[in-house]
């Protein structure tokens, strides 16, 4: 363990200054300044021994905190990444992305501030990219069987890592024109720089995975075709599908899909041209949705200068503190205050959006909104309590509702479930020999940290598929037999 007292002589929960609003406004670069070393051992010297560690159980990877916590205290930074590795490919997105559920189930939190489990696991892999500990682990004998990955997001990624270091040639496609997903046109870089996922694409391809970006499975190759050329397919596609808001006006020009306004945002970031780019430039801007998409479109609506932005959600404000249907160690529904919210900007609740307005040349000028009120369960505008909110620019941030299944269903003849979702076994294997589904293309929209602990559990499926053993790690079931950096 850290420090057997740390947790009595430490009580406040520190964590890193954010870069001064007005500053950080004013480009992409990642909110946080750097980490000082001396409060990340005081942090991780909090962790205690308290005989059953729940942040392992909030955490579907299994990461062994308890344990990288107290390499960290101790100064050991090489094994403490190492550790980190064990369970996490990926632990510079989860360290920046996930929200923790680790946290809330730790221990300390029962009457303390939580243990910063994220930042101590941010700063290991930062230091030890840094310090060029993170190296290629090419297999040391190739199997000779092929495994085609459909998508390069966490899920994906996570999973061609895992086969390509059991010996499995392994292709990841991608129908954008460069590799990493959402990862790499849907999160902001001021929440993570690419640096970061260009880091790891590149010590995956010197480990031998393939990348074929600007291929489109289903239109370039058919999905038959595909199951025809490898041994075994993973379907890691994601939810994509965005959750729509059919009411009047919603095909005015100026109301969008949050998605096309921070794809669009982060190709121009990436040096591409976008021609009629979305912008929120001199624009009141409202963002319908109060999650982590709504949260980007806030934060990039400030950076490109918009007039106002006003964020509203349907249903009621959250609590500021663990709400009693809630226990520990359960992830609580809190009210949130992310780096975008503290930048500006106006959050509204109980907020029922009714009607886009036009203005005379048919553009959207306003949206109409009432007062949620609850009725038999659902939520609808309460009558007569009707208003208007200025708005050159709507982005609908309203989540998704699953993956694409059209082609899917027509060239592979795979099910879906009722909740749209790709159906699958308990071993992420579905109808169709050989092929398998991971991440939130089977789960439904869900968190990063779930995408790469079920990308390598499918990847330990795969394995079993194709050899009919595996000592790939199922970090859902167990820890066991983890590689290493």
């Amino acid at each position: 363990m850290a420090d057997p007292k740390g947790f009595l002589k430490v009580t406040e929960r520190e964590l890193p200054k954010r870069r001064p609003v007005p500053v950080r406004i004013m480009d992409f670069k990642e909110v946080y300044e750097q980490g000082d070393p001396a409060q990340l051992r005081r942090q991780a010297g909090r962790c205690m021994d308290c005989g059953i560690p729940f942040c392992h159980q909030g955490c579907p990877l299994g990461n062994l905190i308890p344990e990288w916590n107290d390499l960290m205290y101790r100064g050991e930074g090489r094994a403490a990444a190492e550790r980190l590795h064990a369970t996490n490919n990926f632990p510079e997105f989860t360290g920046r992305l996930c929200p923790a559920p680790c946290e809330s189930a730790c221990v300390l939190g029962i009457n303390q501030p939580a243990v910063t489990i994220k930042q101590v696991e941010v700063s290991i892999i930062d230091e030890a990219f840094g310090n060029g500990w993170v190296q290629p682990q090419p297999p040391g004998r190739l199997t000779g069987k092929t495994v085609a990955v459909v998508g390069s997001g966490p899920a994906g990624l996570a999973a061609a890592q895992q086969l390509t270091r059991a010996g499995h040639t392994v292709a990841v496609f991608e129908r954008d024109d460069r590799i990493g997903g959402l990862l790499r046109y849907g999160i902001p870089d001021f929440k993570m720089e690419k640096k970061h996922l260009e880091l790891r694409l590149a010590q995956m391809t010197a480990e031998g995975t393939r990348f074929r970006a600007g291929v489109n499975i289903g239109v370039d190759i058919t999905w038959a075709q595909l199951r025809e050329r490898y041994d075994a397919v993973v379907v890691a596609t994601g939810a994509i599908v965005p959750r729509d808001l059919p009411i009047p006006g919603r095909d005015l020009p100026g109301v969008h899909f949050a998605m096309e306004y921070l794809v669009q945002s982060n190709r121009h970031l990436a040096g591409d041209q976008v021609i009629d780019q979305i912008t929120a430039e001199g624009k009141h801007v409202v963002v319908l949705g109060g999650g982590d998409t709504g949260a980007d479109c806030i934060g990039t609506a400030h950076r490109q200068g918009a007039l106002s932005v006003t964020n509203l959600a349907i249903g009621k404000e959250p609590s500021a503190n663990r709400p009693e249907h809630q226990p520990w160690p359960v992830h609580p529904t809190l009210f949130e205050v992310q780096s975008a919210h503290e930048e500006g900007g106006n959050r509204q609740f109980l907020a029922s959006t009714v009607e886009f307005l036009a203005n005379d040349a048919g553009e959207v000028r306003a949206i109409r909104v009432a007062e949620t009120e609850y009725l038999d369960g659902r939520r609808v505008p309460k009558a007569g309590t009707e208003r208007e909110i200025p708005a050159d620019l709507v982005l609908l941030a309203l989540g998704f509702t699953g993956p694409e299944t059209a082609a899917l269903d027509e060239q592979l003849a795979l099910p879906v479930t009722d909740r749209g979702n790709l159906a699958r076994e308990a071993d992420y294997a579905t109808a169709q020999p050989g092929v398998f589904v991971a991440g939130d293309a089977g789960r439904g929209q869900s968190l990063i940290v779930w995408a790469i602990a079920e990308g390598r559990a499918a990847a330990s499926a795969v394995d079993r598929y194709l050899e009919g053993e595996t000592l790939l790690p199922s970090p859902i079931a167990s820890t066991a037999h983890a590689f290493s950096i």
